[in-house]
């Protein structure tokens, strides 16, 4: 189902985002763990792609196993950093054939070599390439940066990126991982002041461990952790228990917020484990996301 018709269906859109195990024991613990994500009967989800392809074909493996052995919508993240317009345009053949309706368009983590092998500079160059190699056959999303993105300080100037992604032709944003309510909702005035109107989904990850949380700052770049919650967790950092559920409860209380202020859609970073996001649905008085998408 193309993200248009997703939309339309869904008042607020609920997601979780997958990334393809290394080993063999991750895949197995994956799969069997799809029922669990099944049952929360999300609107899609997602796969990541490794940096410079380097999960290319594992990325491909598991979008296709969830297309054909779940009810889940698989969407594949699709980075071009690396990539020629002929290997991309092969990857979209190949998810074409697959069945598979939407891209998640990024420019990914740049390359030791400088990016010399790379046909593309930035995901505005990949949303042109998916259209130009296939027409309408995929909705189109791509990625926001409510605190900023540590390659482009200027903020000013990253709005500018951002709008040049919209322009280019896409369906969604889904934001990066946020622990700040404020800056999310600021971010997304800032994007209506720069005439951005395509739905934005809220990238929520719940924290499950102190070392989750500042491998959560490497990865995320100029993501902020307010002191009320560094409090909280450190209080408690010998507890792992404790911690996780510190972790999920904050979670809880920014998609609650995010519900209060109609936001379209929440993207559960859910590091292929169940737990946290089935706490967190029960938390806001629902086992499944039809029941929050569709208050009676």
């Amino acid at each position: 189902m193309k993200m248009r018709e997703i939309l339309e269906r869904d008042q607020t859109v609920f997601s979780f985002e997958f990334f393809p195990p290394k080993t063999e024991a991750g895949w197995v613990g994956l799969t069997d763990r799809l029922h669990k994500f099944e049952a929360l009967e999300p609107s899609f989800v997602s796969v990541t792609y490794g940096a410079g392809g380097s999960t290319r074909f594992k990325t491909h493996e598991l979008v296709c196993h969830i297309a054909s052995k779940t009810s889940l919508d698989p969407i594949p993240h699709l980075t071009c950093v690396g990539h020629s317009k002929q290997e991309v345009s092969t990857i979209l053949q190949s998810y074409i054939d697959t069945g598979i309706d939407n891209i998640l368009a990024l420019r990914g983590d740049r390359l030791l070599d400088g990016d010399s092998k790379s046909d593309f500079r930035q995901a505005s160059d990949l949303i042109t390439c998916i259209h130009e190699c296939t027409g309408n056959s995929f909705g189109v999303g791509v990625a926001g940066f409510p605190e900023g993105h540590p390659e482009t300080p200027n903020r000013l100037v990253q709005m500018d990126h951002l709008k040049l992604k919209v322009d280019r032709g896409i369906d969604w944003i889904c934001s990066q991982l946020f622990f700040d309510n404020a800056a999310f909702f600021d971010w997304v005035e800032r994007c209506e002041l720069a005439g951005i109107t395509s739905p934005i989904f809220a990238g929520i990850m719940p924290i499950q461990s102190i070392a989750g949380m500042r491998r959560m700052a490497e990865l995320a770049g100029g993501a902020n952790f307010p002191a009320k919650l560094q409090k909280r967790l450190y209080k408690f950092q010998d507890d792992e228990d404790a911690v996780r559920k510190i972790g999920t409860s904050w979670a809880a209380e920014q998609c609650a917020e995010l519900l209060d202020h109609n936001v379209r859609g929440i993207h559960f970073f859910t590091m292929n484990q169940s737990f946290a996001t089935e706490e967190i649905y029960r938390s806001l008085g629902a086992t499944s996301s039809v029941q929050l998408r569709n208050p009676q």
